[in-house]
């Protein structure tokens, strides 16, 4: 093996060692610029919230953030969207390249994490479970406007 080939080799062992640990390193800093813990629990918690597929487990979370596997494409996404940084500026790093992007709706915008949260867990709900539970808050936002209605 020559010189050149040895240093190549080199390299690309050191890259494809470094690049998952980069990629935890561009979580931890996405998690903290969002306002979250960076702890596995609440990757877990708030990733699950947001995924449609299987729920992912606290261990291959902890996985992500201590730079020892990455997520798939598809769970990529989801951790881009819910952290709002670009999904290639978050696998890859560097800046993004610029793309066209679906404006976000309204409610997406002005909606808070409790909110979100809770239409999350209404959307993960079989129908009829839907129903009761839009029944059940609109029993209380009855119950609300009558107590603290000044008029009534």
């Amino acid at each position: 093996m020559n010189r050149y080939s040895t240093i190549i080799e080199q390299s690309l062992h050191i890259g494809g060692m470094n690049e998952k640990q980069m990629f935890a390193e561009r979580l931890k800093n996405a998690m903290k610029t969002a306002g979250y813990d960076v702890r596995s629990s609440v990757l877990e918690r708030e990733f699950n919230l947001r995924y449609w597929g299987k729920p992912i487990t606290y261990q291959a979370v902890r996985r992500w953030l201590r730079g020892d596997s990455i997520p798939s494409q598809e769970k990529l996404q989801v951790l881009a969207h819910w952290l709002s940084i670009d999904p290639h500026q978050l696998r890859f790093g560097g800046v993004a390249q610029p793309s066209i992007k679906e404006p976000s709706a309204v409610w997406d915008i002005s909606s808070s994490n409790e909110e979100r949260r809770l239409l999350a867990l209404y959307r993960r709900l079989p129908t009829e479970q839907r129903k009761v539970a839009l029944e059940v808050m609109e029993t209380f936002v009855k119950a609300y406007s009558t107590t603290d209605s000044p008029n009534k």
